[in-house]
């Protein structure tokens, strides 16, 4: 029994490890709910912000008379620890449960509590001296410590996401300047269009993910506004007049986040709206980022047999079966944590859209959803730099040759040579194989000369507009009675 120590709830006596910080509360929502087998104390995150939020609220009674000076300070002290990284392992209870995130707060008390008793010179389940709902849990309900311990973790898991997007978004935008010479063609609907380059193409990826970084930015403000005070249900009942705003700026201290209580604490209590918008955010993250892996894969894809315009770096065999093969697994990996992501958004929705009357009970699943989504993508970002795009080099000759063969460069000769005609040209092309460049020379549409000017490499990806004003001041491609344009004088020169 020295094993063991005794404690008490309303259902009654349990027998708790004696060396366990936690109580009887957290052991039956132990035995309750072993439904994932992944404990809160996986995400650190949230366990540093119940801490924050015990530790304010212990000041913030301690300013306003309610709770003895030495026990506030032996609460503080526990908290700072848990802060640190201290008893994480003694948050047990599984992420996914019944009754609104209580066993989570039930959880936090106990430990601070026994903790806190430790400090104070009693034993862990000492509960007259140090008791976690009459004194950690003073002034609070799940109901707004739940939801406000959420949004902090959300607070700290966007910061470490936006980090790593950015440094994701530093690896393309180097490669956009390394490939910025290098011209390819461009494709729509997997179809030659028409040039570019690729550190064109390259910097289009950098340029959304510091699009999103903004998106992510923006949310996160919508996650400011707490209901702590609230209590149960937003009436505040049992709480000082003054706590609310007590403790949300010592809360606001202790994390370094600009928090503010809402305006109506009611219907903060029960609204979820904040989450399914960050949700919404992450999301759009994960479609545009899979997008992104999308086109590396097909970029690569070959090497023979493929667009094979750029090489991933090889990251290990490829098959089991076929000797030499290396895969993409990197842009696959990324790819599978964006269908998660949306996956977790339809959850998020459907737990927002059930919530009824004065709460939501399935904040859980909504927490757990938005950190798996937050951890994931941080995860995804840093794989598809250190792993992916560094590495990524062009294949030159290929895409050389691709745009010198393409038909796609025919849409830069309609101002010169008419639309008639260079749709002629592209049809010749296709059918014979031969060049556009050739067939245009052959039909004495442009000289020599004005068709190399005319492809160079920066008019086609970076048009000055100067060549096809000169050309109507000049005349060039004049519409005839047919409806094509003629290039007349070229013509003539050409022969």
């Amino acid at each position: 029994m020295n094993d063991f120590r005794s404690e008490h709830d309303l259902l009654g006596d349990r027998q708790i490890p004696a060396g366990a910080y936690y109580g009887v509360h957290t052991l039956r929502a132990v035995e309750n709910f072993p439904i994932t087998g992944i404990s809160v104390s996986a995400y650190p995150d949230l366990i540093r912000a119940l801490a924050c939020i015990k530790q304010a609220a212990a000041i913030a009674n301690r300013q306003l008379g309610l709770l003895d000076p030495t026990l506030a300070g032996a609460i503080v002290a526990a908290t700072e620890e848990i802060r640190a990284g201290a008893l994480h392992d003694q948050f047990v209870v599984d992420v996914i449960q019944g009754g609104a995130g209580t066993s989570t707060n039930m959880n936090a008390n106990e430990v601070v509590a026994n903790r806190a008793l430790e400090l104070l010179g009693h034993g862990r389940g000492e509960y007259r001296h140090l008791h976690p709902n009459e004194h950690v849990n003073m002034s609070q309900s799940t109901n707004d410590v739940y939801p406000t311990a959420i949004k902090v973790a959300l607070h700290f898991l966007i910061d470490h996401l936006v980090a790593a997007m950015a440094q994701l978004r530093s690896a393309f935008e180097a490669k956009a300047v390394e490939f910025a010479d290098i011209v390819k063609v461009g494709r729509t609907q997997l179809q030659d269009a028409v040039p570019m380059t690729l550190g064109q193409e390259f910097s289009t990826y950098a340029v959304m993910l510091g699009e999103d970084e903004e998106r992510l930015r923006e949310a996160s403000k919508l996650i400011c506004e707490i209901n702590l005070g609230a209590t149960a249900i937003g009436t505040g009942i049992t709480a000082h007049p003054d706590y609310a705003g007590i403790v949300c700026a010592e809360l606001a201290r202790i994390t370094g986040i600009s928090l503010i209580t809402a305006g109506n604490l009611v219907e903060a209590t029960q609204d979820c709206g904040a989450f399914v918008q960050l949700s919404g955010v992450l999301k759009r993250v994960a479609v545009k980022l899979s997008k992104t892996c999308n086109d590396l894969r097909l970029l690569s894809s070959g090497p023979r047999s493929g667009l094979g315009e750029i090489n991933l770096p090889a990251r290990q065999a490829g098959s089991s079966i076929m000797p030499g093969k290396v895969n993409p697994v990197i842009p696959e990996v990324v790819n599978q944590v964006a269908f998660e992501v949306i996956g977790n958004d339809i959850t998020i929705s459907f737990a927002a859209e059930a919530g009824q009357l004065q709460l939501n009970a399935f904040e859980p699943i909504i927490a757990l959803s938005l950190f798996k989504s937050l951890s994931h993508l941080r995860a995804a970002c840093l794989t598809l730099k250190e792993r992916c795009v560094e590495g990524i080099t062009a294949n030159r000759d290929r895409l050389r040759r691709s745009v010198e063969d393409s038909i796609g460069i025919v849409t830069a000769l309609n101002p010169f040579i008419g639309y008639a005609n260079a749709t002629e040209v592209a049809r010749q092309a296709l059918e014979s194989g031969r060049g556009v460049y050739e067939l245009v020379l052959e039909k004495g549409l442009l000289t020599r000369e004005r068709l190399d000017q005319i492809l160079q490499p920066a008019e086609l990806t970076h048009p000055s507009g100067k060549l096809v004003v000169a050309a109507n001041a000049n005349g060039e491609g004049a519409t005839d009675p047919s409806g094509s344009r003629s290039s007349r004088r070229n013509v003539g020169a050409a022969k």
